[in-house]
């Protein structure tokens, strides 16, 4: 019962770190585009994300709880371990303004809490079927690719809409905005979409005791819970992410900033359709990067490119290490058998 409380917690936690890490630069776009008052575009993303998270699927869930193969006490003892590991570690990059991937770090956390408790042999490495990618190596190939999709995608779309033939007259720029307001609605629903189903494959395998999501549907108040939790994340805190990844990388307008939130939307929502469970944070940086290369490349501060980076890399074992120290610690204090 204590590994079942606790995950549920873990999920909660996680829903909430995600709303602070990943789904806050939903709305980096339009803060750099100064499309509008800073709390008219938090409440922007809160009602979106919401909406993404209601219409949730089960691709990334499942894709999630088939990261390790364990009986079902300790998949959820090692699934609560992941998720507490992951905030943690998202918390104090957070307090740093380091926009580093929760999802990354579940990934990590919970590979290690799946080596502490049946060894390498509990992990599911590698399987695609399809377009339908899973096992550890799979999801963090796709964590990885899918932010060097976005920057390329918002790159060459860029090479598009400043084309030396296009000249964009400056009644243009207000239907732009309005643009880039749509468009962080879509980025939200994806988001919401992506990271709720995190959160949600999590607990309902804490409330069910299951050991998989294969005949389990998400139930209507875990979607809400969990959904509140990610949405509402978004208005109570990342705002030093947002800084970092709205100014602190390139300064955009609002051009760039419907490129970015396009391309950050159809990477999440194509990788979520794939079960993959991407960091939005790592695709919308990376969408404006590509675009900042495009247009002012000279104005991309590569000093603060370079620390993003590293903190992606570093997520990973880092998160690994502490999955497996909790776990060996949940053991030892009687948590799991």
């Amino acid at each position: 019962m204590a590994s079942e409380i606790l995950a549920v917690i873990g999920a909660l936690l996680l829903a909430t770190l995600l709303g602070v890490s990943d789904a806050p630069n939903a709305t980096a776009s339009l803060v750099a585009g100064r499309a509008g008052p800073y709390r008219g575009i938090l409440a922007w993303s809160v009602l979106w994300h919401f909406a993404g998270a209601l219409v949730a699927g089960l691709a990334v869930a499942r894709t999630i709880v088939g990261l390790v193969s364990l009986p079902p006490s300790l998949l959820v003892a090692a699934l609560g371990m992941g998720c507490i590991v992951s905030a943690v570690f998202t918390l104090v990059a957070a307090r740093r303004g380091l926009p580093v991937s929760a999802s990354v770090g579940l990934v990590g956390g919970l590979a290690g809490a799946g080596v502490a408790a049946r060894g390498f042999g509990s992990i599911n490495w590698f399987h695609a079927s399809g377009f339908h990618v899973t096992g550890i190596l799979g999801v963090l190939g796709g964590i990885f690719l899918a932010p060097f999709a976005g920057g390329l995608l918002a790159a060459l779309i860029s090479l598009g809409v400043y084309h030396p033939d296009w000249r964009f007259r400056r009644g243009a720029i207000r239907p732009v905005r309005l643009g880039t307001w749509a468009m962080a609605a879509w980025v939200g629903i994806a988001d919401g979409t992506n990271d709720g189903q995190k959160a949600m494959g999590i607990m309902v395998v804490a409330v069910a005791g299951t050991s998989g999501l294969h005949d389990v549907a998400i139930a209507w108040w875990i979607k809400v819970v969990c959904g509140l939790a990610l949405a509402v994340a978004t208005a109570i805190g990342g705002r030093r992410i947002i800084r970092t990844v709205s100014r602190g990388l390139y300064r955009g307008g609002p051009i760039e900033g419907v490129t970015t939130q396009a391309t950050a939307a159809a990477v999440i929502l194509g990788t979520a359709l794939m079960g993959i469970p991407v960091s939005t944070s790592a695709v919308v940086t990376s969408g404006m990067v590509g675009a900042g290369m495009v247009r002012r490349r000279h104005h991309v501060r590569w000093r603060e490119v370079e620390i993003v980076l590293w903190a992606w890399v570093i997520t990973v074992p880092a998160c690994a290490l502490g999955g497996f120290l909790l776990f060996w610690g949940w053991r030892l204090a009687g948590g799991v058998r």
